[in-house]
């Protein structure tokens, strides 16, 4: 594999790169000599910004420099460059041995401390007044440094007065941005990085077209056009397997180069300087500098009402079902983690092993994910965060236009309207106080059941298939809401958009468990009226084995009544009685238009405008009848004045 420079990404309208250092380093005339290319006899203290020619480097992308003063008056104005930077170019003084200790005991520290994550490029400036007489390595002087800020990209020294190296400066700065090191390469371990060897798996399955673990000669060679315009001729291709086969023997088979030999052939490349080839392999298959797909890669950002969701296409469905059946090696029906994590290796990393994903969906008892809950998971994924969904389902194989993957839903408003969804994922918000079962209830819904209680913080979801009668699937997502986020929740005009059903939790054996859980209700009733957005409602007695109080039964189905909603639903975890909730949850978001409660409030409001109503129909029947009446009484007059 051989090539040229890659394409610019990640450099937006070109590469900023800032000049720091002590005094007296020579930054200015480092920067004027490489634009001008000619050492200035003036300088003034610090330079306005310095744009390179665009044609000074092959990559032809737009260099603008930046200088700087070390003096304390200036320090905001440095702290504000220096944090704007695409790259640093720090410089000491060949002759001041001072100025290269400041390097690590002052600005290295400084740029960590100001969070200056990108490449920095060492300089040794004023090269020509150190002399012959005292011989240094560069190596030798900066090893040390360079073992302890590992942000070093490169170390170089140069003369402004004799012109040596100064173009070389700002490209080794100028490509440190454009072709970094650093989300490839760990410098430490000497090994490529995780994501690196994730998306370098990915573009080898997608160059393997007969999928027989290797790239033969022919497909080498369509890679090889593919990435650098150009191909390889043959005793080329001969010589890249024998050096694989020299240092790995399992790099090559009888079919072509292995993919641990594609990785090998690739980390011996960035050893070796030669990052520009990865970069390009990487930037022709759509990645950026964090080694994800670029923005144009993806579908554009999804435009929908706040009431409006996302939801997988039967095409996609059909995909992931393949997807299982390949993963699932030893077919028991489910994917264990190790077969999870095959699955997801082409991917930048896991999306299930965090919030809000992990422990979401249903498990075998081997702790495997099922079929259901395998698609249960995805389906929960595009519900949330439908563009990244879709750009992992393209990271582990889907080839259809990504577009095909989704759709939007129409408004729930609009469902409540024509009384009837055609949703097949429907989101159920779990509200209610501390202690109630909240936790419980979605525990039970994926079978999980912890021998202690712990607290939820923050959102937990959980995600499972219902069976209908009918013999279809749809999928349900609990969303508990904890008892501190209620208010903040309410606070968002749209907070309820994305809610199918409401369900409120209370502890039936304890009256002010019910009291906080009507308050609630009424608080998200009191909202949907506000905004629109009103969603079906049901209340869930639980705890119903420790002896229920009479008065919290008595008063939750008087307020069930008087708010036109479903009688509460009485629940036990421990006796396992759960009287179909989920069946009931699913049917009221099958029937948005029912079990929708009404405030005092909403009720004075709607019987004020049917009086209105009913006071603009009388009047306008009464307008119509008075019009009639002076029509017959014109058509009488008429009459008798032509009689006359």
């Amino acid at each position: 594999m051989t090539g040229g420079a890659p394409a610019a990404d990640g450099a937006g309208n070109g590469v900023r790169i800032v000049v720091a250092g002590d005094a007296k380093t020579g930054k200015s005339s480092l920067i004027v000599t490489a634009a001008a290319e000619n050492f200035p006899t003036n300088v003034p203290p610090v330079l306005p910004p310095t744009r390179l020619p665009v044609d000074l480097y092959p990559e032809r992308v737009p260099v603008t420099i930046i200088d700087t003063s070390s003096s304390p008056e200036n320090r905001d104005r440095l702290v504000d460059d220096l944090t704007r930077a695409d790259a640093v170019v720090l410089t000491y003084a060949c002759d001041r041995p001072d100025t290269l200790d400041r390097l690590s005991t002052h600005w290295l520290p400084e740029l960590r401390r100001l969070e200056v994550k990108v490449p920095v490029i060492v300089v040794g400036c004023m090269l020509d007044k150190r002399g012959d007489q005292h011989p240094v390595s560069l190596e030798q002087v900066m090893s040390p440094i360079m073992q302890q800020f590992r942000e070093i990209e490169t170390c170089i020294e140069c003369s402004a007065l004799n012109h040596i190296q100064i173009p070389e400066v700002f490209y080794y700065a100028q490509k440190a941005v454009l072709q970094p090191t650093a989300p490839l390469f760990d410098q430490e371990q000497q090994v490529l990085k995780p994501r690196c060897v994730r998306a370098l798996k990915r573009i080898f399955i997608l160059c393997d077209q007969d999928r027989d673990g290797s790239l033969s000669d022919a497909e080498l060679n369509e890679f090889q056009v593919k990435c650098f315009n150009a191909p390889l001729q043959a005793s080329e291709i001969v010589g890249v397997k024998r050096v694989v086969q020299e240092k790995l023997r399992e790099g090559v088979d009888d079919c072509g180069l292995t993919l641990l030999g594609f990785l090998f052939l690739h980390a011996l490349f960035i050893e070796k300087g030669r990052l520009e080839t990865t970069w390009t392999v990487l930037r022709k298959f759509g990645y950026n500098n964090e080694i994800r797909l670029r923005d144009d890669q993806l579908p554009p950002p999804i435009k929908r009402y706040p009431d409006q969701s996302v939801e997988l296409t039967t095409e996609a469905m059909e995909f992931l079902r393949k997807i299982f059946l390949a993963y699932d090696v030893d077919s028991d029906g489910a994917l264990r983690s190790h077969e999870v994590e095959d699955l997801f290796s082409t991917a930048p990393e896991n999306p299930w092993n965090e919030a809000p994903y992990v422990d979401a969906a249903e498990k075998t008892a081997l702790g495997g994910l099922s079929l259901d809950g395998f698609l249960s998971l995805w389906v929960l994924m595009t519900l949330l965060d439908p563009i990244r969904s879709v750009e992992t389902l393209i990271y582990i194989g889907y080839g259809s236009d990504p577009s095909s993957a989704f759709r939007v839903t129409r408004r729930r408003r609009l469902d409540r309207k024509k009384q009837q969804t055609e949703r097949t994922v429907y989101q159920c918000f779990v509200f209610g106080p501390k202690e109630t079962g909240k936790s419980a209830l979605l525990n039970t819904f994926i079978g999980r059941f912890p021998e202690e209680y712990a607290p939820t913080i923050g959102n937990r979801y959980a995600v499972n298939a219902i069976n209908q009668p009918s013999g279809l699937k749809k999928t349900l997502v609990l969303r508990e809401i904890h008892e501190e986020g209620v208010k903040e929740l309410l606070a968002k005009k749209d907070a309820l958009a994305a809610c199918d059903v409401a369900v409120f939790v209370h502890d039936s054996s304890r009256e002010p468990s019910w009291e906080k859980a009507m308050e609630m209700l009424v608080d998200v009733a009191s909202q949907g009226e506000a905004t629109g957005y009103e969603v079906p409602c049901l209340i869930v007695a639980a705890k119903d084995s420790l002896d229920p109080q009479l008065s919290v039964i008595q008063d939750s189905t008087r307020v069930s009544q008087d708010m036109g909603i479903e009688a509460p639903i009485p629940l036990s975890t421990k006796l396992g009685d759960f009287s179909n909730i989920f069946d009931r949850v699913v049917r009221a978001a099958e029937h948005p238009h029912l079990s929708i409660p009404e405030t005092s409030a909403g009720k004075s409001r709607k019987q004020y405008h049917r009086l209105l109503n009913r006071s603009l129909v009388f009047i306008s029947v009464g307008a119509a009848v008075a019009v009639v009446g002076l029509g017959v009484y014109r058509v009488y007059s008429a009459r008798r004045n032509s009689s006359s």
